[in-house]
This record gives structure tokens, sequence and C-alpha cells, in this order.
């Protein structure tokens, strides 16, 4: 991206029918390379794959794992993009406005991290801060970065 584009480009998104498109689109893109870190090569690190519907279950409190998938799916999907274009995005072209987009989205990936296994996993469900940093918290981690640099990416490649 040129400085001409940096210096034009606005900090928040058009709110038009096209917006909806970027969102899923890259929500449902991020959500995919979340799903195979955590299923197929987590598994092959820690023993087992990321669990987030556990989460999910323990902050709401549901019985039916398949509500917390759905949650889940629903949240990574749409809010988390919601998030990025919104507030994620909006930060980095007021603070940041050169910082380059694979920054960007592994600050997004990092801010999604911090949010799921501190203030949800520590804060409402109870559960050590961070799961006390064991290997499942790293491999969540680059989970995270994954599903944020392919917010990013995807995002940019949409809105061209």
């Amino acid at each position: 991206m040129s400085m001409m584009e940096m210096q034009k480009s606005p900090i928040f998104p058009d709110i038009q029918p096209g917006l909806a498109r970027t969102i899923v689109l890259s929500g449902l893109a991020a959500d995919i390379t979340w799903e195979i870190w955590a299923r197929v090569f987590t598994p092959l690190w820690v023993g087992g794959p990321l669990e987030p519907a556990g989460l999910v279950q323990s902050v709401f409190g549901f019985s039916n794992p398949l509500a917390a998938e759905a949650i889940h799916a629903i949240v990574g999907i749409i809010f988390y993009p919601i998030g990025y274009l919104f507030i994620a995005r909006p930060l980095q072209r007021l603070i940041f406005p050169k910082l380059p987009l694979l920054l960007t989205g592994i600050g997004f990936g990092t801010g999604l991290w911090i949010f799921a296994l501190y203030v949800m996993a520590h804060l409402f469900a109870g559960l050590p801060p961070f799961l006390g940093f064991i290997t499942l918290t790293w491999a969540s981690l680059i989970g995270h970065i994954l599903f944020g640099i392919v917010v990013a990416f995807v995002v940019r490649a949409l809105e061209r």
C-alpha cells in the first residue's frame, strides 16, 4: 500500500451491503483456519485439540456442546471480524498508521487470545489466568494469531 493509499484510508469502513460480505467471508476463512489448526495440528503437538466450545460451556453453563460450538462459530465468523473492522484496525490506523498488515493481524489475534484466555476463561469461567501457561495456552495463541492474520488479509483482499 502506498503512502497516498494509507493517508486516504478511512478509519472506519463504509456501512454498505458489501460490508456484510466482507465480515462473513473473512470470518469464515479465519474460522476454517482456526479449526484446522485446533483439530489437526494442535493434537500433534499437545495431544488433544483446542476445544473452545468447552470454554463457552464453562462461561455460560451450557450442557449442550452443539450450542457451545454454534456460539463459538458465530462469534468467530461474525463478531470477531466486526471487532477487527471497527476496533482493531481503526486503532492501528490511528496509533500506528505505517504498521504492516501482518503485524496488525498478529496484534489482533493476540488481543483475541487475551480476551479468550484471560477475560473469558479466567474472569468469567474462573480458570487460572491463561490456563496457567500450559502447552495448550501456546497452541491457542498460535491459533488466534492465525485467525487474526487471515481476517486482516481477507478483509484487505475483499476491500480492493
